[in-house]
């Protein structure tokens, strides 16, 4: 059997949730606690935090010993490299399906099967979040749509939410990614791979919640030229 009861929720073995951390100490408990109640397998990353991130994770592993999975990267390498990390993982631990959730509080949790169904359905190979433009802070507003647009230039993939965190994937899409950027740039390096691989890209609306917290954290015009420069020099590779 693929599930099995667990609380409210039966426990869902198929379905991975990976989450990246990077000093998150003040939401990840709230975020991972969620996650573990409605019966996920989750998949942490903390990558090279300084705070206490890592324990607050450890810590509650005691109490879902056979959800939590922690790994924990010595430096920080990025946002690109915490997902290959907790990507590679579910897939060595059997995962059928993969959804990157961010730690910062911003996801609805209960948002998962909606991104998760038309995998499910097999009607799509990988499923973007698309957040509520209207909802967001002007500043992250203008980056998004700004980044939006450098994808379709460059990538020639037009989406609606390119730097979503909340995203669903089957295993074998995931086996075909090949994830290189470490940073923030990965978001469109996601939608370049979906393109190079012929895969089935369908985006669901999502909730997503703005705090003072989750404002700062994200995509801002200084990452945005950095993820610029970065598919520049991706493009002028193939030359």
């Amino acid at each position: 059997m693929q599930n099995q009861a667990f609380g409210h929720y039966k426990l869902n073995k198929e379905l991975f949730v990976v989450v990246p951390a990077y000093n998150e100490e003040k939401t990840v408990a709230k975020v991972v606690t969620e996650l573990c109640e409605m019966g996920y397998m989750v998949v942490v990353v903390d990558d090279g935090s300084h705070d206490k991130t890592y324990s607050i994770v450890k810590d509650l592993q005691e109490k879902y010993p056979k959800q939590i999975s922690i790994y924990s990267h010595t430096i920080n390498r990025g946002l690109g490299a915490a997902l290959k990390t907790g990507l590679e993982a579910s897939l060595r631990k059997g995962a059928k399906y993969m959804v990157t959730f961010d730690a910062d509080c911003q996801h609805d949790p209960y948002d998962i099967d909606n991104v998760c169904e038309p995998l499910k359905l097999d009607e799509a190979d990988v499923v973007l979040g698309d957040r509520n433009f209207d909802d967001m802070p002007l500043s992250k507003k203008i980056s998004n749509q700004i980044m939006n647009f450098i994808t379709l230039l460059f990538y020639g993939v037009k989406v609606k939410d390119s730097q979503s965190g909340l995203r669903a994937f089957n295993s074998k899409t995931t086996q075909l990614l090949e994830l290189q950027s470490r940073g923030y740039g990965v978001s469109s390096e996601i939608v370049r791979e979906i393109k190079k691989n012929h895969l089935r890209l369908k985006e669901v609306p999502i909730k997503t919640i703005y705090t003072p917290y989750s404002i700062s954290k994200g995509t801002n015009a200084t990452i945005g030229i950095k993820i610029l420069f970065k598919m520049i020099i991706d493009i002028l590779k193939k030359f």
